[in-house]
């Protein structure tokens, strides 16, 4: 089926890591597969435009944007009359993914997030957790979350304390609490072979087999492991109770890694006869039962009470680092992933930035993700700032959770709005300012319907353009009287550009 955009037709969707690479436009060549996803991080099978349709399929899907035609398959849907880019996003919501109840911890929204990767990579142990949890309070920073990385078990699918690093677990996580922390685990999908755990799993039959009847042996980024199969009653309740015994001696969340729709095969038997990514989908429902839970990568889970992180990113200026956080983070919002995370502040990509940090970190770009992070709706700190950063970069720091502090009651309303109405949270500008020319705005976002923020992503700079749209806006105790311009504007020295609209003639 060919689909024929319309004039000054913009598009957006699809795989939230193509975020750099959208929106898609009338002279745009651009192919996108959907089935399965291939991507690290969050896919929906939906695209939506400024001029108010949207196409949906309820599985993935090969998509073509080829100058001015859209082809796709004959069984897709391609629905308009919805007026803008916010009207079709509400339509296609409410029809094909309508939010579920929310029961998110506020903790992952409301606190700083740390998270022991950076630090301790997969030797997490009790010892240096500790003191990497009394240097987050001793810096001055409020504790949160705190999510102890891969590393902490016996062995990935027995999901209990590695006894040689975690003496005694129970009283390790209460020392935590009586920090200030909740406390969250990593855990897959996946079981190491050749264990007592695998054994189990296999004799029951809650392991994805080989069309030959024989357990699946994924190669994924830790080696090789079988997989659960979550289109099984039987292998989720298996899970249930290794998580439900974690929880008893004080666990308060999880984050969910791997489920990656690329570590499953077609024609592979499952329980469910399922496919790849719904494999996907089926371990991302499954996080829902947590109010502390976090995902990297997801299949068709927007509106899902899921915390759901960008994925791993450069320690660089490109779009493999922070130039992709806010089109990607949009994206995220675009495709009903509202409660989002633009991954680790300075990058979260470990083996790169182990790399750079042997010749010396940019401080400036660790500085410049925070910025870009602090209005958003989770800010998540892995690389201790207080180790890489001179004690001038660390106040930036610390002066961007005092923003954001400052944001609180905006954040919130945005919050409430995502709950209740399924709408982003980050906004696009022509979600918000439709027909005044923001189609291809994304390196600045709306928090909500009246807060505009522009940090800076490039380095050595202190200025940069702001395109404002039509209205009174204040910048700095300052009003802005704009005509839909793009003006150059200088925040204080480290910090975002922000602008509160005091009125809009078109609202």
């Amino acid at each position: 089926m060919i689909i024929q955009m319309l004039e000054n037709e913009y598009w957006y969707g699809g795989c939230v890591s193509d975020g750099t690479r959208m929106p898609v436009g009338p002279e745009d060549n651009l192919e996108i597969q959907l089935d399965p996803n291939r991507t690290p991080n969050q896919a929906m099978p939906l695209f939506v435009s400024s001029k108010g349709r949207y196409i949906w399929k309820d599985a993935g899907f090969p998509i073509h944007f080829d100058r001015g035609n859209i082809v796709v398959p004959d069984d897709v849907r391609c629905e308009g009359g919805f007026g803008t880019l916010r009207g079709a996003y509400l339509a296609a919501m409410e029809r094909h993914f309508p939010f579920k109840p929310v029961n998110l911890s506020r903790a992952l929204l409301d606190k700083p997030i740390f998270n022991s990767w950076i630090e301790l990579t997969f030797h997490q142990n009790e010892k240096d957790l500790l003191h990497y949890a009394n240097s987050i309070v001793q810096n001055g920073f409020e504790p949160g979350v705190l999510m102890i990385d891969d590393g902490w078990s016996e062995y990935y699918g027995d999901w209990s304390f590695h006894s040689g690093k975690f003496p005694d677990p129970a009283k390790f996580i209460n020392k935590l609490h009586d920090m200030g922390f909740s406390v969250m685990l990593w855990v897959c999908p996946f079981i190491t072979p050749d264990t007592v755990a695998y054994r189990e799993a296999r004799d029951k039959g809650l392991l994805i087999k080989t069309a030959e009847g024989k357990p699946y042996i994924c190669e994924w980024w830790n080696g090789y492991s079988a997989v659960l199969d979550f289109s099984n009653p039987e292998a989720v309740a298996w899970f249930d109770r290794q998580l439900q015994a974690l929880q008893e001696i004080g666990v308060d969340g999880f984050k969910f890694d791997a489920g990656d729709s690329i570590y499953y095969r077609e024609g592979h038997l499952t329980f469910g006869n399922v496919t790849p990514n719904e494999q996907s989908r089926l371990w991302a429902e499954y996080g829902q039962k947590y109010a502390l839970n976090e995902y990297r990568v997801t299949f068709r889970a927007g509106g899902y009470s899921l915390f759901q992180r960008l994925c791993d990113k450069e320690h660089g200026w490109g779009n493999k680092g922070i130039a992709a956080l806010i089109p990607d983070s949009l994206l995220q919002g675009i495709t009903g992933h509202p409660f989002s995370c633009p991954d680790m502040v300075g990058g979260g990509e470990y083996l790169n930035f182990q790399q750079l940090e042997d010749s010396g970190l940019d401080e400036e770009l660790f500085c410049r993700h925070s910025e870009i992070a602090c209005l958003m709706p989770a800010i998540q700190f892995s690389a201790a700032p207080w180790r890489v950063l001179s004690p001038d970069h660390l106040q930036i720091i610390h002066r961007h959770l005092e923003l954001r502090s400052q944001y609180e009651s905006q954040r919130e309303d945005s919050f409430k709005a995502a709950v209740s109405s399924g709408e982003p949270m980050l906004r696009f500008m022509e979600y918000q300012f439709p027909g005044e020319g923001f189609e291809r705005v994304t390196d600045q976002f709306m928090l909500g319907s009246h807060t505009l923020v522009a940090p800076i992503y490039e380095k050595g700079k202190a200025s940069r353009e702001v395109s404002i749209p039509r209205g009174r806006w204040l910048f700095e105790g300052n009003t802005i009287v704009s005509e839909g311009e793009v003006r150059v504007l200088t925040p204080q020295a480290g910090m975002p550009i922000v602008l509160e609209l005091q009125n809009n003639p078109q609202k």
